[in-house]
């Protein structure tokens, strides 16, 4: 399965496929650091926000990359389980190099700050911290919706963008305060919210973004799993 990883990935990579989605991040991380400086929760927060669309832009490119049938093949070699978990595994990488240029990003634009003087913000290497567990999470959401985005399971082109675009928008729109199903997509918006606070989270709260998290990406994967099953 290793094997099978590194040659997605130098397949991508050498197809110059990751340069649309990389020079996309570049741009918004632009924007986002550009205005000014911010409290770091805060900016990493929405910065994994915005990246959100990225990833899962990222993890499509990733799975649709391959042939269908090369992909047949693997499957055939190396298993169903090994041969979709090689594609993700792939796509996890690629998009942990992203949300590490995301997290230097605001570096050259001084576009974080530590708290004002009696403003009660969250400390600089706490918000720091919780930046890297916001776009650990805003990443997670994003493969299993770019998974369900793949060809293998939408079959054709349009489908697959409107599954893309659509997941996309939901996990913002519904995210917001107030909405009437925030459990329908991942938390993404919740996490930039809690991190914009002027008090940093709970640990309770964690546990609880942690947990939805989870939920929500295992039940996406089970239904690329179910869709991949019938249709190998």
């Amino acid at each position: 399965m290793t094997a099978l990883t590194r040659m997605r990935l130098a397949g991508f990579l050498r197809s110059g496929r990751a340069l649309a989605p990389l020079i996309t991040a570049l741009v918004v991380l632009s924007v986002l650091y550009g205005g000014g400086s911010s409290p770091a929760a805060s900016a990493y927060g929405y910065s994994a926000v915005m990246l959100f669309p990225v990833l899962a832009w990222l993890t499509k490119l990733v799975l649709d990359t391959e042939p269908d049938v090369q992909r047949h093949l693997a499957r055939l070699t190396v298993g169903p389980v090994r041969e979709s978990t090689a594609g993700l595994l792939a796509a996890l990488a690629l998009g942990a190099v992203v949300c590490v240029l995301a997290m230097l990003a605001p570096v050259p634009f001084g576009g974080i700050r530590g708290p004002l003087p009696g403003s009660g913000e969250t400390a600089l290497g706490t918000g720091i911290l919780l930046g890297v567990l916001a776009h650990m999470l805003a990443l997670l959401g994003a493969v299993s919706l770019g998974a369900l985005a793949g060809r293998a399971v939408t079959r054709r082109v349009l489908p697959g963008v409107a599954v893309l675009v659509t997941g996309s928008v939901l996990a913002i729109v519904l995210g917001l305060r107030g909405s009437f199903a925030p459990w329908l997509v991942p938390p993404v918006m919740a996490t930039a919210r809690e991190l914009s606070a002027r008090t940093p989270p709970t640990a309770g709260t964690l546990l609880l973004l942690g947990g939805w998290t989870v939920l929500w990406c295992g039940a996406a994967l089970g239904v690329y799993a179910g869709f991949r099953r019938r249709r190998s």
